[in-house]
């Protein structure tokens, strides 16, 4: 992306029309820190003009009426289109937020496409009406449409996320408005390309770039019916406050602790080629990110080692070169707050054993090493608190009972993993962690199972039937006897 990208118009109800507002969002490279985009700033007007188009469309059954095979239709279309589109996207994607390009395919696009491709799989089998009995006789459960949806999506996944909200919304019969992050708006006009083309009916799709003021009243639009948040843990109180003001359902998926429990029999070449690439994933600004490694203390030394070696080995550099293991961060103010992060943790105590600043060969962009700490004990501000960069902390504990007291001892609840030579126990271990998606010997997040956190880690799930359950009312249908 050399050339200045521009559109001067918004996506509201499928249409690309003139803003209400003359205010525009610049979109500023991670890695050159020069402008690279710029975007109309979506105002309350347009969010306005959104939502009257998704209340529309959906009261009128434009889309919530047609039958399941047709929305099927569509959106297999939209699922195609990112397979084809995929190195399109995740370069778009990779010069807004600094993900380096080799993992945006992998993780902003083809995993977007994976969305699409097991909400439909879902959907396909979903049971939208059945028969029960009950007490007092027969029933008709039936499973309808949740209504106009606000989506908000960050900027660290934005297709990925995205995806997660609209592929079961669409698929079952809501009308959506998307609200892009004003870091990451340029590959959503290439999302807006593909439903167009896709066949999506006017007023179901509006996409808005804005910031945090404009979402806000989004949120709290009374034309909404459904809110769904990726995010931290403050918006999301935060939409959830403001949401509350007209009981719109909500949906949160927000951060994370997570940790990676390596016990005294794993395969130490296994867990840290497995959690590597997961530690410092998107740059490590990944809620997912397993940012705590828990060791025993009988093998600390040799672990603290081999991790330090394989932080130190991440190639750093421009996202858009394929060699490019670890990019900027996506703003200063990111960049900046890794940095006091790291700070901080030398304050507490902990030692640096990789990393620890900017990159000597890096003076223009917003990078920072990537990071290991040692010596880490749960109660450091930086073992418990979100940094949202390339920091990872690497705690001892003596034995099991205390590794698990770790790993629950936190605010968090969204993933960890636990590596060992026994995988039975390793399931027994992941019983007793209080968190949403666990992995053990491994790391994924499989689309057709529920995802979602514990305590402050949100609310509601995303993925498989439990996600898709979260854009769907429950009516019940009282029947004569012998209906």
């Amino acid at each position: 992306m050399s050339d200045l990208v521009e559109h001067g118009k918004l996506y509201i109800g499928g249409e690309l029309v003139d803003p209400a507002g003359p205010d525009t969002l610049d979109v500023i490279s991670p890695h050159t820190e020069q402008l690279i985009g710029r975007v109309p700033h979506a105002t309350r007007a347009d969010v306005d003009r959104a939502v009257t188009a998704a209340r529309t469309s959906f009261d009128s059954g434009v889309w919530a009426a047609t039958p399941l095979e047709e929305r099927i239709a569509v959106v297999t279309r939209i699922k195609d289109a990112f397979a084809v589109r995929s190195e399109e996207i995740a370069k778009v994607i990779s010069a807004e937020n600094g993900t380096p390009y080799t993992s945006g395919v992998m993780v902003q696009a083809l995993a977007a496409m994976l969305v699409w491709d097991a909400a439909l799989t879902v959907a396909r089998d979903f049971p939208f009406e059945e028969r029960r009995d009950g007490l007092l006789g027969p029933l008709l459960i039936r499973r309808e449409p949740a209504g106009v949806v606000a989506a908000v999506v960050p900027w660290n996944v934005p297709q990925f996320t995205a995806a997660a909200k609209l592929a079961p919304a669409l698929l079952a019969g809501c009308s959506v408005v998307l609200k892009v992050s004003p870091e990451t708006p340029l590959d959503a006009y290439l999302l807006a390309d593909i439903a167009t083309e896709a066949g999506l009916p006017p007023g179901v799709l509006s996409i808005l770039p804005a910031d945090r003021e404009v979402s806000e009243y989004l949120v709290g639009h009374p034309g909404v019916d459904k809110v769904s948040f990726t995010g931290s843990v403050a918006a999301g109180k935060r939409v959830m406050e403001v949401a509350a003001r007209n009981l719109s359902r909500v949906t949160l998926e927000l951060g994370g602790k997570s940790a990676a429990v390596i016990l005294p029999d794993a395969d130490l070449d296994a867990a840290v080629a497995g959690i590597t690439p997961f530690a410092w994933m998107i740059n490590g600004q990944a809620c997912v990110a397993q940012t705590r490694i828990l060791a025993p203390r009988s093998r600390y030394d040799e672990i603290a080692e081999r991790f330090a070696a394989a932080a130190g080995a991440l190639t750093v550099g421009d996202p858009l070169d394929p060699a490019t293991e670890l990019g900027p961060l996506v703003t200063r103010r990111q960049q900046q707050r890794s940095l006091d992060y790291i700070a901080l943790g030398q304050q507490e105590g902990a030692k640096i054993l990789a990393g620890g600043g900017v990159p000597s060969d890096r003076p223009t962009g917003w990078y920072v090493e990537p990071t290991l700490f040692g010596d880490v004990t749960p109660a450091m501000r930086i073992a418990r608190e979100e940094i949202f960069g390339p920091v990872i902390c690497l705690l001892p504990y003596e034995d099991e009972a205390e590794a698990v007291r770790i790993a629950n001892d936190s605010e968090y609840g969204l993933s960890g993993s636990v590596w060992t030579a026994d995988t039975d126990h390793g399931i027994d271990l992941a019983r007793r962690v209080r968190t949403g998606t666990y992995s053990v010997n491994t790391f994924s997040i499989d689309m057709l199972g529920p995802f979602g956190g514990y305590k402050n880690s949100g609310i509601g799930r995303e993925f498989g039937p439990e996600g898709f359950g979260e854009y769907l009312e429950h009516k019940m249908i009282h029947l004569p006897a012998g209906a």
